[in-house]
């Protein structure tokens, strides 16, 4: 299971924490489940975190499966009050849990603003000197299982990694960070199966393992088989209407094609698959071909794919014979973590080119997607219910257009490199109508339409011309945008969504596409230039005070909405001019020497409404 996160600040290690604790409760046996968390801040505050955490891990995994509590990460467990007698078993664990998550909490945070922490704690040295973006290596086994026999009391491997960092290499950001969990967790345990979450997305469904295993059994034994399975991306602080529309048809859609997207969080990968490895490698029972072993196990084709470690070479054959890994003490790998983890290590090798998450896009998700689609894999996608993860949105609005702006950015990369969609329609093994969904990428091309419909209104009047078209063209223009509400409509309404969230959501993604996507174009074209290469911001992510819960509907915040909604007020102006969008807030500079010329010269369009009579 393997939690990236980046920055302490933007992230608060207390959403890390419960992450972290939702992952090891899962309903899977202990001894078969490891966790790795990636910090690209080289935090102490992280650290020591995950240290408190693994500490309460031993009260919080035996009471949820003791009790089988459905929601296993403890700041929304506790946000319902307790229903039991006051006496019971159930009451005393359940008062003496929250007491000691309350302890945690407040140790955590306190920790954020403490600047004695490194004097503290000797095991936090290793950071004294270490800066974000420049580090060595730091591995460190947070909690190690030593049981083995998957007992309900047993808690999961935890370990922290920190990859190195120095200010003139080039770390490739996620996807970077993704390679080196992969690599570090294959010396460790090379599980043939790795999770993939965010770091504010916490599994909300404890049977979440076992769901995506039968799917990869079941795959197994068909001729289509499964590279990944995917999970929609749900929130528990918002309605993410817009996204739910998306996940709900194009994820659903594309799933009876040949699999669906990798989003990036909620995704179950197969270390083989990440490992270079096609179908055609494969016999019909899931064993290397006899080319393929010659191929991919040949001792110098391993060394220039995977790199110089002869331990991390040797865990790779491992995985590709499918060969079970033999229980081992972490420990004894942490040298060898520390080597992968080294800037220079990926020199001359395939990482991130043909190996692991593929690099050349900040859209690390999207890249890694076609490349494994494109080698004839396919991959599953599942809704359960409840939902099996649940993350935070951006606490603002501002935050959401900086967060769409690095999507369309990454997705537009994506179209200038060697997975374009473009490139070669008919040619590799990815299926014709694959390649058309993958074309979403396009989307943040549309700023440009629809920055030409903010634009015109005015155009019109500084032109002194008719904003609408005359005669048929009119009654076509209105068919059209009616069809197209209507349909967007119609398919809110479907998933149980209202005509105002329907509403909002058109407004806001006029915003979007005229702001975030615009700049991600901007971006696009000083790196196609030369001048400056693409940044990858990290969205800040909080976790909200919210009412007691109910089963698990999300919790619109209220303290959030004049931020995030905003610009509905103002897009409710441009919608009482016409059906549609011909006017745009971002016309604002124009319209007030347009309007002046309106008042003073007769014109088509503000002649007759100044002057009626």
């Amino acid at each position: 299971m393997f939690v990236p996160t980046a920055n302490p600040v933007r992230e608060p290690p207390i959403i890390i924490v419960n992450t972290v604790l939702s992952l090891l409760a899962l309903n899977y046996p202990a001894n078969k489940l490891a966790c790795y968390v990636s910090d690209d801040g080289c935090s102490p505050f992280t650290y020591f975190s995950l240290k408190e955490t693994s500490k309460f891990a031993t009260i919080w995994v035996p009471f949820c499966k003791k009790y089988n509590v459905r929601v296993r990460a403890p700041f929304r467990y506790f946000l319902n009050p307790l229903v039991a007698a006051h006496d019971s078993e159930f009451s005393k664990d359940w008062k003496m849990t929250k007491r000691e998550y309350e302890k945690l909490r407040r140790k955590v945070e306190d920790s954020t603003g403490d600047s004695d922490l490194l004097d503290a704690d000797d095991d936090l040295k290793t950071f004294s000197n270490a800066k974000p973006n420049n580090h060595s290596t730091i591995v460190k086994v947070v909690w190690e299982n030593k049981g083995g026999i998957g007992d309900k009391k047993e808690v999961p491997h935890l370990v922290y990694v920190s990859r190195e960092k120095r200010p003139d290499y080039v770390h490739h950001y996620k996807s970077g960070a993704m390679n080196f969990l992969l690599r570090v967790s294959g010396l460790m345990t090379n599980a043939p199966y790795m999770l993939n979450v965010d770091c504010d997305m916490y599994a909300n469904e404890a049977d979440v393992v076992r769901q995506a295993i039968c799917v990869f059994l079941q795959k197994s034994k068909s001729s289509d088989r499964c590279a990944f399975v995917q999970f929609p991306q749900e929130f528990y602080d918002s309605d993410s209407n817009e996204l739910a529309v998306v996940q709900s048809y194009l994820g659903k859609g594309v799933a009876g094609i040949q699999g669906p997207l990798y989003c990036g969080s909620g995704c179950f990968h197969t270390r083989r698959v990440m490992y270079g490895l096609s179908p055609d490698d494969l016999e019909n029972n899931g064993d290397l071909s006899s080319v393929a072993t010659m191929e991919l196990l040949d001792e110098d084709s391993l060394a220039k794919n995977f790199g110089s470690s002869k331990e991390l070479v040797k865990s790779i054959v491992e995985a590709l014979q499918r060969k079970s890994n033999p229980k081992t003490t972490l420990t004894n790998f942490i040298e060898t973590a520390q080597m992968v983890g080294s800037c220079h290590y990926e020199h001359q090798t395939n990482w991130g080119e043909t190996l692991g998450c593929l690099y050349d896009s900040v859209a690390e998700d999207t890249n890694t997607s076609i490349g494994i689609h494109l080698r004839g894999w396919t991959s599953s996608y599942i809704c359960p219910d409840p939902p099996a993860f649940l993350g935070s949105t951006p606490s603002v609005g501002l935050e959401a257009i900086v967060q769409q702006r690095r999507w369309g950015t990454g997705a537009i990369e994506v179209l200038f490199n060697k997975q374009s969609p473009l490139r070669g329609m008919f040619s590799s093994k990815i299926r014709f109508r694959q390649r058309l969904a993958y074309l979403w990428v396009l989307m943040g091309l549309r700023s440009i339409p629809e920055l030409f419909y903010c634009l015109l209104p005015a155009y019109c009047l500084l032109r002194n011309t008719a904003l609408y078209p005359k005669g048929p063209c009119l009654a076509i223009t209105v068919t059209l945008v009616a069809m197209h509400c209507l349909y967007t409509l119609w398919q809110f309404m479907n998933i149980g969504f209202s005509v105002r969230s329907w509403y909002v959501s058109q407004s806001l993604w006029r915003i979007v596409a005229t702001c975030g996507w615009l700049f991600s174009l901007h971006d696009i074209i000083l790196k196609l230039l030369g001048i400056s290469n693409v940044g990858f911001v990290v969205a800040k992510k909080t976790i909200p005070k919210t009412m007691p819960i109910s089963g698990y509907e999300p919790i619109q915040r209220e303290e959030d909405a004049p931020n995030s909604y905003i610009a509905v007020n103002l897009s409710s102006w441009r919608w009482s001019f016409g059906c549609g969008r011909e006017l745009c807030m971002s016309s604002g500079g124009f319209v007030v020497p347009a309007i002046s010329k309106g008042f003073i010269c007769e014109g088509k369009i503000w002649h007759p409404v100044v002057y009626p009579f």
